[in-house]
């Protein structure tokens, strides 16, 4: 982790192959074209122009002129600058083109994508962002949520962990339901898709439809808002051919800094398991034996420098068994490569004519991984195929299709030890300093296969194929003039995940010459198949028109089928032939084979309607409705309608509005609201199912049983989102400077949770039902400035874009009549007027200093009748207090330390000390362009955010939590002792209870801050002058570098930096097998340079 000089040796040696080639059709003659480019007021310095249909293009100098080299004759010159209208001017074999360029608020014109279409930006009265190519453009990551991260306010993605193929979920503007949860529906060119399997140099752009207003024609399957991702299409023209390949280095941002000095860690250790137990150790967790007199030698050995591995001769330790004195052992060192490589390649075809249009790109993605494995290596894998053709039949029938395949290989190491096999929980359990890796024969000791030796070296793996073919067939029609629009589309879509984890045990030894392995389960292969099929239709037609000279009208009306199903089988077999065996039909087991298999399937259907109306630009209304119908729900309740509308008013365009446009440009305020039902419950939930088992033996047989099914409720019904949005456009400065923000309220009625207790008599649990309601409140603010001036005669260019989100809610209604608490600081048992992510924990005033006072207040309770003053905490095995222990406040005042009745009319000394949703989410970027050079960074953040890490997070904890976790080296000096009675931590014991039982004595000295600020991307670019490239036939030459997740800071790195706040504290990892708290694939650096060349 720290040979930066090779890192910096790799990139060179590499630049020669980070190459992105353009090559375009030749042009009919070589000839140059001057452009002057002038408005009202005089020439235009900073202008783009740009021959349309390629990449041929410059900017215009202080006297507004610009030269283009290699100009067809028949070609389009393309003429934009900020607050202008955009102009496009066929040169018609001229050498001179002059162009004024007119008043307009270009962000005004903008088309931004919509449901079942596209609008312009100043008639949209919803709530919708959107960003372009420009976000995925030249960054060092294969992964499109990860670039999205941060983009655009309040679509928050959340992600767990750092692998490469990691898939967050997509939230937009907050908590949606506490029943079954929600996330927002993920349309790839108007089909629902899984953004971790495209090719994110093939998007085009990214829309976020956040209220109800906007989403409302997606119906039950966008309550909660819509991303649409829409891919790139053909271009104009002769055939363009696009090839583009990246090289990139990455390492974690976090390494957890352990104690691996052997002797202190075993010191510590020693203090630790004492201060609790009162007695001695006999060993270390399982794989280290551990005595007075072996640490008593270690001490005298380390002191001397005298580190070797000998033989026991009974006097320490068993007889004929390893005895280790190492240096130490440092395993998360062991643990990661130095650093890994990637490397990305793209290519692409476009073109068309007057009939035929087409784009076919590929891609190619390789990561070799972080983990240092030599038999297993981590490796990922990544192709991806595109075929966009479109065929214009008659000239108002087009027909089209759309087809992509996907295909990846995950390949992960795996422990064969304790539970699932995550690796950072090994090594915190087993991972012992004080115990080398190999032993003087070249045996794995017991704590290495217990830990990373097993990973490392080990044959046990997981590997993960996925694969998904998905074409779609589309026909448009256009009528009277263009005004009337059919459409109808097909999708066909099948995907298959295959997951196969094998484990085998490694031999390791404890005394010379014998070799041992693991005890436990038999060495075992499994094998899981996924696959899924669906299909959708949509057909809709759509009229627009203009009437008179004031009246425009759209109207929208279609029709929507989906169906999905989905089928699993799973086997498994132990007693492998041979470590290497990969046909599970090779494996020897018996007893414990097992088959077993799961299926299911879901339709939904709808007819959807909308109605743009506007009254001379100023005027705006919108009217969206969907009837809707799914199979998750019984027959009388399958369908519902859900209706919304949006309104807006643009104001500078009223005839009493006599401020010039240069000075305000543009206000527009909008209101919507709608509601849309959720259909985010089980497949089946509206039957009573049974399950059956085979776990009972019954006259020595094993038989098959099954109990009573859970009762339904009679009215199950949709879950219905119901949201109000007001909204405020603004732009200033012929559209500069520009702002947007968003006040929201949504409402969730009839979410799916636990209904009221049933008496024991009934013999089945609760039934679950429509029985609860939240509503959420947030905002988003959105400012931008673009501007351009001349800077030593050269257009300097630059734009600043800053974004803030904010969002919390409300429990209105949940079957909790006693408004119950539960024990753990991160309240799952809802109560009405809860706020979510509440944290209860006790108040902390510090540390107890003297047994004195210890005795006062342990008086006092017993006093009161209570035997200790704090049974809550036991820090030692006879639940008395110590000197150096954590103090907590007596908020109600009975004498002692208790949680009452454990309500929230009686939390007894807990209280609300925090609040793990994120708050104040905010993101700001620059970009800047000035002869040639181009440099853009985008930061992101949290501004607010607890974190009470659980009983699991060694990373933070160590030996408090158990005493052979590993030791962070923070600790070492931060712990109290007589002699430094100011420290942050308490006296050093392990199995402490503030840490031990984590979140269920969580308190406010331990709280956690977790709001960060992140430079997350970083672009550095350099484009040679035109005159140095046409000597050699390019049109165009560039070295650019770029960087991702370069830095962070968080209020919590004052105490250790060993955590990743921005992605591994909370949630789980499935490949991994991990629970967050630390225990999570590390978040990761990456650096990329190369050279974009285009001919």
């Amino acid at each position: 982790m720290r040979n930066i000089p090779k890192l910096l040796a790799m990139f060179l040696m590499f630049l020669p192959w980070t190459v992105q080639v353009t090559w375009g059709g030749d042009t009919d003659q070589d000839g140059s074209v001057t452009c002057y480019v002038t408005d009202k007021s005089g020439a235009m310095p900073g202008a783009s122009v740009l021959v349309a249909g390629t990449t041929n293009g410059t900017v215009t100098d202080s006297d507004g002129k610009a030269v283009l080299y290699d100009v067809a004759p028949d070609a389009v010159l393309q003429i934009s600058f900020v607050g202008y209208a955009t102009v496009e001017v066929p040169v018609n074999n001229r050498s001179v083109v002059r162009v004024l360029l007119k008043d307009d608020a270009l962000a005004l014109d903008e088309i931004v994508i919509v449901g079942y279409g596209t609008q312009k930006k100043a008639n949209l009265t919803g709530s919708v962002d959107q960003v372009g190519a420009e976000v995925f453009e030249g960054r060092p990551n294969a992964n499109l949520s990860q670039m999205l991260q941060g983009q655009i306010p309040n679509l928050n993605l959340k992600f767990t962990d750092g692998r490469p193929n990691s898939s967050p979920s997509y939230n937009i503007r907050g908590t949606t339901s506490i029943g079954q949860g929600g996330s927002a529906l993920v349309l790839i060119d108007g089909v629902e898709g899984d953004p971790s399997l495209l090719n994110p140099n093939d998007i085009e752009s990214v829309s976020v439809l956040k209220d109800a207003a906007s989403s409302a024609i997606y119906g039950s399957r966008a309550p909660y808002g819509v991303v649409l991702i829409t891919t790139k299409g053909s271009t104009k023209g002769r055939p363009t051919v696009t090839y583009q390949a990246n090289l990139s280095f990455e390492m974690p941002t976090t390494v957890p800094q352990y104690v691996s000095d052997g002797y202190t860690y075993a010191d510590h250790f020693y203090k630790a398991y004492y201060n609790y137990n009162f007695s001695n150790p006999s060993g270390i967790n399982k794989t280290m034996e551990f005595s007075t007199a072996w640490l008593a030698e270690y001490k005298r050995r380390a002191e001397a420098g005298n580190y070797e591995t000998t033989v026991s001769d009974g006097s320490i330790g068993t007889a004929g068994r390893w005895l280790y004195y190492p240096e130490g052992t440092d395993y998360m060192d062991l643990l990661y490569k130095d650093f890994s490589f990637s490397q990305t390649h793209n290519i692409s075809l476009s073109g068309s004519d007057e009939k035929f249009d087409y784009y076919v790109s590929a891609r190619y993605y390789d990561n070799n991984g972080i983990f240092d494995t030599t038999v297993n290596p981590e490796s990922y894998k990544m192709l991806n195929g595109r075929m966009k053709m479109g065929y214009q039949v008659t000239p108002w029938l087009k027909i089209s299709n759309n087809t992509d395949i996907a295909w990846s290989k995950y390949i992960m190491p795996q422990t064969y030890s304790e539970g699932n096999g995550n690796i950072w929980r090994n090594i915190a359990d087993e991972g012992h300093p004080c115990s080398p890796v190999w032993n003087p024969d070249g045996t794995m000791t017991y704590s290495a296969v217990y830990s990373i030796g097993d990973y490392l070296y080990g044959k046990s793996n997981r590997r993960y194929i996925n694969k998904q073919v998905r074409t779609t067939f589309n026909a448009q029609a256009k009528f009277f003039d263009d005004r009337l629009r059919v459409n109808a589309d097909f999708t066909y879509r099948n995907k298959d995940f295959n997951t196969t984890v094998k484990k085998v045990k490694s031999n390791y030894s404890r005394s010379e010459g014998v070799l041992e392995t693991i005890t436990g389960t038999q060495s075992y292969l499994s094998e899981t198949i996924r696959n899924y099929e669906y299909i959708a239709t949509n057909e809709y037609a759509e009229f627009e028109d203009t009437f008179g000279a004031k009246h425009y009208f759209k109207a929208l009306l279609g029709y929507n089928y989906e169906q999905q199903r989905y089928k699993n089988t799973y086997a498994y077999n132990d007693d492998l032939l041979t470590p290497d065996v990969e046909n599970i039909n090779l494996a020897m087991g018996t007893e414990n084979r097992s088959t077993t298999g799961d299926y299911y399937q879901w339709r939904t259907a709808g007819a959807f309607a909308r109605i743009n109306y506007a009254f001379d630009d100023r005027y705006l209304l919108e009217v969206n409705g969907r009837y809707d119908g799914s199979s998750k729900f019984p027959h009388r309740q399958r369908w519902a309608f859900f209706p919304s509308v949006s309104v807006g008013w643009r104001i500078t365009e009223e005839p009493w509005f006599k401020v010039s446009k240069n000075a305000i440009t543009n206000i527009k305020v909008r209101a919507s609201y709608g509601a849309l039902g959720n259909s985010n419950v089980g497949n089946y939930a509206y039957d009573e199912t049974f399950s059956f088992d085979n776990g009972r033996i019954i006259n020595g047989q094993k038989v098959r049983y099954t109990s009573a099914p859970s009762p339904i409720p009679e009215t199950l019904t949709w879950e219905t989102a119901r949201t109000f949005d007001v909204g405020l456009d603004l732009s200033f400065l012929g559209g500069r400077l520009s702002f947007t923000g968003d006040y929201y309220i949504r409402e969730t009625l009839n979410m799916y949770t636990v209904g009221p207790t049933l008496p024991d008599i009934y013999g089945a649990s609760s039934p679950k039902g429509n029985y609860a309601e939240m509503t959420t409140r947030g905002y988003e603010l959105i400012i931008s400035w673009n501007d351009s001036f001349n800077l030593g005669g050269k257009p300097f260019n630059y734009g600043i874009r800053a974004s803030l989100a904010d969002y919390y809610s409300i429990i209105d209604k949940y079957n909790n009549a006693t408004r119950s608490l539960s024990t753990s600081a991160y309240n799952t048992s809802y109560y009405e007027g809860m706020r979510v992510g509440e944290i209860w924990g006790f108040v902390s005033n510090g540390l107890w200093q003297t047994q004195e006072e210890i005795d006062i207040a342990e008086a006092n309770a017993q006093a009161n009748g209570q035997q200790y003053y704090n049974p809550l905490m036991q820090t030692s095995k006879d639940y008395k207090l110590h000197p150096g222990d954590i103090k907590f406040e007596d908020l109600n005042g009975n004498g002692y330390i208790d949680r009452g009745k454990n309500t929230v009319d009686d939390p007894g000394d807990r209280k609300i000390i925090g609040n793990s949703e994120p708050r104040y989410i905010y993101s700001f970027g620059i970009d800047l362009e000035w002869n040639n050079i181009y440099v853009s960074a985008f930061f992101q953040g949290v501004g607010k955010q607890d974190w009470y890490p659980s009983n699991e997070a060694s990373v933070i904890w160590g030996q408090y939590n158990r005493p052979y976790n590993q030791m962070p080296e923070w600790h070492l000096g931060n712990y109290w002792t007589e002699d430094n009675r100011d420290a942050y931590l308490p006296r050093y014991t392990g199995y402490y209870a503030p840490f031990y039982k984590g979140t269920n004595n969580a308190n406010t000295r331990y709280l956690m801050d977790v709001s960060y600020i992140r430079l997350k991307n970083l672009q550095v670019g350099y484009t040679l002058p035109q005159k140095w490239t046409k000597a050699v036939k390019l049109q165009k030459v560039s070295i650019f570098f770029s960087g991702e997740n370069i830095w962070s800071w968080s209020p919590m790195y004052r105490y250790t930096r060993d955590i990743d706040v921005t992605a591994n504290i909370y949630g789980t990892d499935s490949v991994l097998s991990s629970t967050g708290d630390g225990y999570n694939y590390p978040t990761m650096r990456s650096f990329s340079i190369g050279v974009n060349l285009t001919f």
